[in-house]
C-alpha cells in the first residue's frame, strides 16, 4: 500500500501558513497539472487529484486542526476527513470558484428565495436642518407584489415550472481552456424556474408599481455626500425573499450667511474702521440665533475669532464644531464732509500723506517717476 504523502508537503506550504498562502499555492500547483493542459498525463491527474484533496483538508479549520493532531489516521471515512474525488468533475463542482466559476454546484435544487433590489433617492436640507436633525417626508417609487399572483408571474390556477435548460438549478457552466465559469441560465434568468402562462396582471413580472411616502429621521449634522440606510423600504423579493433597503443620499443648500467645512462654520462679518480701531461689541449671527462679540482694540482685517461649540454637531460623537469668525474691516467708498474733515485731522496727526482729492492711477505713477509730460 502506497503511503500518502504530507498534505502540507503536497501544497509546498509550511505548517503555519495562513488559508490565504494555502489557496495561492493550490492554485498554483492545481493549474500546472490542469488535465486541460496535460492530456493523457496520468501522473499529471493524479497529483492534481492529490492537490484537490490536500486543500480540501487545510482549507477547513475543523478538518486541518484534526489532520495536525492525528495526521492521516484522523482522516479516515466517517471521520470527516478529505474528500475523495472520483473525477475531475468532482473537483470542478467542489472548488470552481478557484478557476472562475461559483464554487460547488448543486445539482437538481432551484434558487431559494432571493432578496429585493435596493433603491437609491436624494433628501436636499437647508443648513439649520442638518445642523439640528429633522424629519422629513419623502415620495418614492418601488415594487409591490402583484396582487393578482402573489408575486409568482404566473396565471391563476397555475405555478411556474422547473426550467429544463438548468434543470431547476439556476446556473450553467461554461467552459473555455481549463477556465470553467458558473453563470446564471440564460433562460431563466437564475431563477430556477420558468413561467409558461403568465398572469394578465404583471405579465410575468411578478411586481406592480406603487408610490409610498416615507418618513425620515435626519441626525443632527449631517453634511453632503452622507446617505442615511431605510432598511427593508426597497424593492420585495423574489419567492418570497426579504425586501431591500432605501439609501437616501443627503444634498446640503449653501446658507447666506454661514460657509460649512466639516463641523466647523465660518461667517465673514463686516465692522468700521472705528470699530476696529477702538474695540467694539457687536451682535453676529450664530445657528439659530445671535451672539454678541467683542471686538478687541486694534483688529487686524480677516482676523479670525473662534467661538467654540458654535459650529455643527458630529453625527457620530455629537460633538460640536466652532463658529469662526472672519472680521472684514469695510472701508466706505463715500463720505460726508465732517468725516472727511475728521479723518484728514487723524491722517495729519499721524504724519500720514493724504490726497487732497481723488487721482487717477496713473497721476500716483507720474508724480512717483517724477514724468514731465512736455518731454519726448
Amino acid at each position: 500500500m502506497v503511503e500518502k504523502r504530507d498534505y502540507y508537503e503536497i501544497l509546498e506550504v509550511e505548517r503555519t501558513a495562513t488559508i490565504e498562502v494555502i489557496k495561492k499555492s493550490y492554485r498554483k500547483i492545481a493549474v500546472k497539472n490542469h488535465p486541460d493542459r496535460n492530456p493523457d498525463d496520468e501522473e499529471a491527474i493524479a497529483r492534481f487529484k492529490e492537490a484537490s484533496e490536500a486543500y480540501d483538508v487545510l482549507s477547513n479549520q475543523e478538518k486541518r486542526a484534526r489532520y495536525d493532531r492525528y495526521g492521516h489516521a484522523g482522516m479516515g471515512a466517517g471521520a470527516g476527513g478529505g474528500e475523495q474525488f472520483h473525477d475531475i468533475q468532482d473537483i470542478f463542482d467542489a472548488f470552481g470558484d478557484l478557476f472562475g466559476g461559483g464554487g460547488r454546484r448543486r445539482s437538481g435544487r432551484s434558487r431559494g428565495p432571493a432578496r429585493g433590489d435596493h433603491l437609491q433617492t436624494t433628501l436636499t436640507l437647508d443648513l439649520l436642518e442638518a445642523a439640528n436633525g429633522c424629519q422629513k417626508s419623502i415620495s418614492v417609487k418601488r415594487n409591490k407584489l402583484c396582487e393578482t399572483c402573489d408575486g409568482t408571474g404566473a396565471k391563476p390556477g397555475t405555478k411556474p415550472e422547473s426550467c429544463e435548460y438548468c434543470g431547476g438549478v439556476g446556473q450553467v457552466v461554461q467552459s473555455q481552456g481549463f477556465f470553467r465559469m458558473q453563470t446564471a441560465c440564460p433562460n431563466c434568468g437564475g431563477a430556477g424556474t420558468v413561467v409558461k402562462e403568465k398572469c394578465t396582471s404583471c405579465w410575468g413580472n411578478g411586481f406592480d408599481k406603487e408610490q409610498v411616502d416615507l418618513e425620515v429621521n435626519v441626525p443632527a449634522g449631517v453634511d453632503n455626500g452622507m446617505q442615511l440606510c431605510l432598511r427593508g423600504e426597497g424593492n420585495p423579493g423574489r419567492g418570497g425573499g426579504p425586501r431591500g433597503d432605501l439609501f437616501v443620499h443627503i444634498t446640503v443648500k449653501e446658507h447666506p450667511l454661514f460657509q460649512r467645512e466639516g463641523m466647523h462654520l465660518i461667517c465673514r462679518v463686516p465692522i468700521t474702521f472705528s470699530q476696529a480701531t477702538l474695540g467694539s461689541e457687536i451682535e453676529i449671527p450664530v445657528l439659530g440665533g445671535k451672539k454678541t462679540l467683542t471686538i478687541a482694540p486694534g483688529t487686524q482685517p480677516n482676523e479670525v475669532i473662534r467661538l467654540r461649540g458654535e459650529g455643527i454637531a458630529d453625527p457620530q460623537t455629537g460633538r460640536k464644531g466652532d463658529l469662526h469668525v472672519e472680521i472684514n474691516v469695510d472701508v466706505p467708498k463715500k463720505l460726508n464732509e465732517e468725516q472727511e474733515r475728521l479723518l484728514r485731522e487723524l491722517a495729519e496727526h499721524d504724519h500720514v500723506h493724504v490726497s487732497a482729492q481723488r487721482k487717477t492711477f496713473w497721476d500716483h505713477v507720474k508724480e512717483f517717476v517724477n514724468w514731465d509730460d512736455d518731454e519726448d
